[in-house]
């Protein structure tokens, strides 16, 4: 089965930095476009970030310039590193998978907690 697991949410204060991994199997990771989604509580779902099997990414405003994707093939796992962490980043951050079949992703991990407060 396809699993995505994301790994390294904690709680943090606001300004400090935290990295996200994420850990993919029974996929053939590396031709796969893989995303950063994130829920807060009481609203809906929104795209982090992306990174293509060619290492192309593509980021959400709100994380513009703070945050950063990236992959590692060798390892099978994606990374988000964090900064300048804020309150409104407090959120479940989900790992998703894409195929080059289409482009809705497929696969998703069950979410890491992320919580930004003094």
């Amino acid at each position: 089965q396809v699993q995505l697991v994301e790994s390294g949410g904690d709680l943090v204060q606001p300004g400090g930095s935290l990295r996200l991994s994420c850990a993919a199997s029974g996929v053939v990771f590396s031709i796969y476009t893989m995303g950063w989604y994130r829920q807060a509580p009481g609203k809906q779902r929104e795209l982090v970030a992306t990174v293509t099997s060619g290492g192309s990414t593509n980021y959400a405003d709100a994380v513009k310039g703070r945050f950063t994707i990236s992959r590692d093939n060798a390892k099978d796992t994606v990374t988000l590193e964090m900064n300048n962490l804020k309150p409104e980043d407090t959120a479940v951050y989900y790992c998703a998978a894409a195929s080059p079949a289409g482009g809705a992703y497929d696969y998703w991990g069950q979410g890491t907690q992320v919580t930004v407060f003094s």
